[in-house]
């Protein structure tokens, strides 16, 4: 049963992650689309820079401390990123650069969109297991 707890707890972590980074890349793209002003667009992404980098390390703690090895180096990469970012002062938009940082900022966040899919695919494949196993 604390199996599939855990399972349950990285399947609600990750779909947090995934709404956090998802609403990043649709501020960019409403950025890129004229829609909102870069002070609006480029505080609101900062807002949710650091609670995205929080949930991922707890993400992969989470992992560690119930013994799912694979899925930890699976999301140490990601967290890897996260901390090189971080420690570099790179974390935050800055307004007056967001248009020329622009289509590198939307990549990065569209690299995490699918880096998060595959971890939350292999997440529900290994909570069914689980299910099942029980």
């Amino acid at each position: 049963m604390g199996d599939l707890l855990s399972w349950l707890l990285s399947f609600f972590l990750l779909v947090a992650v995934l709404a956090i980074v998802l609403y990043q890349v649709m501020c960019l793209v409403d950025l890129e689309n004229d829609y909102v002003n870069p002070y609006d667009s480029a505080s609101e992404i900062n807002i949710l820079v650091v609670p995205e980098f929080v949930l991922e390390g707890a993400l992969c703690f989470l992992h560690l401390v119930m013994g799912h090895w694979l899925m930890c180096l699976v999301c140490l990469p990601y967290l890897y990123y996260d901390v090189k970012v971080y420690t570099d002062r790179r974390h935050l938009l800055d307004v007056t650069e967001i248009f020329n940082q622009l289509p590198w900022e939307k990549k990065i966040r569209l690299f995490k969109l699918g880096y998060l899919g595959i971890l939350l695919a292999i997440s529900i494949i290994c909570m069914i297991w689980s299910i099942v196993a029980e």
